[in-house]
């Protein structure tokens, strides 16, 4: 109980502590407010009177910033305007001098116009815009000079010996006639003239290297001045002269279809074999080198490289074309044919090459052109190839050879065939050109066979014009002899086949026996026995056969016999002498199977009725003793009698000689062997 009293004791004391504090704390609290309220009254006071410098002080720090603004877009303009004022002084001197600060002071201008462009505001920054502007058309007109006087002063014509040096060497104009080019096919070596090689061909500086970018800086400058047709005109008329100057050089003549139709054959053959080379030599080099002229001058600007290049190459390409179009439409003849054939070849080879560089949609008209020429060459082809067959069955040539031999119509179309094969490939391509579908070897196949056919028919026709029947046979079997063997010869037998070969053989042989029976049916007739023998002739006049067989035989028709002989033969031999056997083996053949038939009827003519008793006089009737007219019967005429050699001209080997003279094609005038 006493602790709890002194404990509430204690507790009260300490109560009564807290409450002086506390009194003394509220009093000390009143006197700060009391001063702290003095305090403000005074700040309020103050920052009354503290005001206006506060105010002037934020004016002067804003004034400040205005100014070092103001100062700092003084400099960029007074940067701009000296920046300016650099660049015209480079730009009124010209871009001759040092191109490059020329075009770097281009830039400047067309940065100082994008700031004041950006900065109206600014009091004289359309002073400033109107005056920039039209330094910048000043500086881009004297760029248009420049570029242009830098393009012509390096676009000079081609020489064609430069030309000639990109060529592989098999192509070159050979050293002994370099008006001409050659078509052999030899390893070439590498020339070191301005130019690199690709495939044979080399590649042709047009301008040297260190002016092209120069060009290329000129031109993009032109274009972000928005002068692409100034560019264009420029480039155009530039570089489209040289072109073709650079064509007249190397011998290229714009021709119409009138002037080839005036030309003679000879001097318009030559002109097309010039023309297959010069397509080659534009296409493959001086076309390539302009397109990798534009391509650097214009890189970046695909749409006017290719539009620069279309119109640069459009005079030069139409050129070239006008002569092949020409002999496209020219009237058609068989000879124009092979030159035609080549004509096609060589479009057909520069195909790719006219697709890579003649690409894009500015070079459409100029490669519908090329491939358009083709057509029509292999059009013209195809329909040359057709009037030619008509032309062999129709050909109406009066002119006989007279000796017989090979016609020339017979050689003109063999060789015509032969040469056709030499265009295998090309005709393939062409028949393609007609035909989607089908075998080409059998379509080439078939056409010779028609050829072949139409010479057989027309040869027909001409054999008709001899008189003579043996030289009318003779005829035929030399022409169709010599159309087999050219045949065989060549790389027409794989085509017509063994079959046709073997079948126009066996016409030659009936060709031969019928000559044969012609022309020697008629002698072999004076030796025979047919009409001799009797069992008696007038009076006593008639003989017994030899070996005393006991048929009798008049001597004047023996007589008659061997005069008739004599006659027939001399002009069959004064005749067939001029006729002519071209083949060495067909002619040795001939007189062979004529000796096989001849001789061995003569000798045995002779044998029977060549001896004394059967020319002679009846000696008996003049009192001749048997035993004389015994030696005197047994001997031969020839070694007897008066006048032998009136009746018994020739001996066998006399005779066998004198074939040896046949087939010839001796003049009348030309001494016998």
């Amino acid at each position: 109980m006493v602790v709890a009293v002194s404990g509430m004791d204690s507790l009260g004391e300490r109560a009564a502590k807290m409450k002086e504090a506390l009194q003394k704390s509220q009093t000390i609290t009143d006197s700060v407010v009391s001063i702290l309220g003095s305090f403000d009254s005074r700040l309020s006071v103050l920052e009354t009177a503290m005001r206006p410098t506060q105010i002037r002080t934020h004016a002067i720090r804003k004034a400040h910033e205005n100014i070092d603004k103001t100062l700092k877009a003084a400099e960029v303009i007074l940067t701009q305007f000296d920046a300016s004022r650099q660049a015209e002084a480079k730009i009124l001197k010209g871009p001759h001098e040092d191109l490059e600060s020329y075009l770097e002071a281009i830039e400047q201008l067309r940065s100082n116009i994008h700031f004041f462009s950006g900065n109206k505001g600014f009091k004289s920054s359309d002073g400033v815009l109107n005056n920039a502007n039209s330094l910048l058309a000043k500086a881009i007109s004297k760029l248009e000079d420049e570029f242009k006087q830098l393009l012509a002063s390096y676009s000079k014509p081609v020489e064609p010996d430069r030309l000639f040096e990109c060529l592989p060497e098999s192509l070159r104009p050979s050293s002994e006639s370099p008006g001409n080019l050659s078509s052999g096919k030899n390893h070439h070596h590498e020339h070191q003239n301005g130019a690199s090689e690709t495939g044979g061909f080399k590649h042709l500086t047009l301008i040297p290297p260190r002016i092209l970018p120069l060009l290329h800086d000129l031109a993009q400058q032109m274009v972000q001045a928005g002068n692409q047709q100034q560019l264009l005109r420029i480039y155009r008329d530039t570089r489209s002269s040289v072109m073709d100057e650079s064509l007249r050089k190397l011998g290229v003549e714009k021709l119409s279809k009138e002037d080839v139709q005036k030309m003679q054959w000879e001097v318009l053959e030559a002109k097309i074999g010039n023309w297959i080379h010069f397509m080659r030599i534009a296409v493959k080099v001086l076309f390539v080198g302009e397109r990798r002229v534009c391509s650097q001058i214009f890189e970046g600007f695909d749409t006017l490289l290719d539009q620069c290049f279309a119109e640069c190459a459009a005079s030069s390409v139409s050129m070239l074309l006008s002569f092949g179009d020409a002999i496209a439409r020219s009237k058609r003849s068989p000879e124009k044919l092979f030159v035609l054939l080549d004509m096609y070849e060589i479009m057909r080879e520069l195909h790719s090459e006219i697709e890579a560089v003649f690409g894009g949609k500015a070079c459409n008209e100029i490669r519908e052109s090329t491939f358009g020429l083709t057509k029509r060459l292999a059009q013209t082809a195809q329909e040359t190839f057709g009037d030619f067959e008509e032309a062999v069955e129709k050909d109406a040539t009066k002119t006989a050879v007279l000796d017989g031999t090979v016609h020339p119509l017979t050689s003109y179309v063999i060789n015509y065939v032969k040469f056709l094969f030499d265009y295998q490939s090309t005709l393939k391509q062409l028949f393609q050109e007609f035909e989607s579908s089908g075998e080409t070897s059998s379509q080439l196949a078939t056409i010779t066979m028609q050829i072949m056919q139409a010479l057989q028919t027309n040869l027909d026709g001409k054999s008709k014009q001899y008189r003579d029947p043996a030289l009318t046979q003779l005829f035929l079997m030399n022409n169709i002899h010599y159309m087999v063997r050219s045949v065989r010869r060549s790389e027409a037998k794989d085509l017509l086949g063994d079959d046709w070969v073997q079948r126009h053989r066996r016409v030659v042989q009936q060709h031969a026996n019928q000559y044969k029976r012609n022309a020697w049916s008629k002698i072999l007739q004076c030796l025979s026995t047919q009409g001799l023998t009797s069992s008696s002739v007038g009076g006593g006049s008639a003989v017994s056969g030899e070996g005393g067989s006991g048929s009798g035989a008049s001597r004047g028709l023996i007589k008659d016999r061997f005069k008739t002989f004599n006659i027939q033969f001399e002009e069959l031999h004064q005749k067939q002498s001029q006729w002519t056997v071209p083949d060495t083996e067909l002619r040795e053949s001939l007189r062979l199977a004529v000796a096989e038939v001849l001789l061995p009827a003569y000798r045995s003519f002779i044998k029977r009725f060549g001896s004394f008793q059967f020319l002679a006089p009846n000696y008996l009737d003049y009192g001749f003793p048997l035993s004389i007219l015994n030696v005197i019967i047994s001997r031969p005429l020839v070694e007897s009698g008066k006048n032998p050699q009136k009746f018994i001209r020739y001996t066998a080997e006399d005779l066998e000689r004198m074939l040896g003279e046949f087939f010839e094609g001796k003049t009348l005038n030309e001494p016998r062997r």
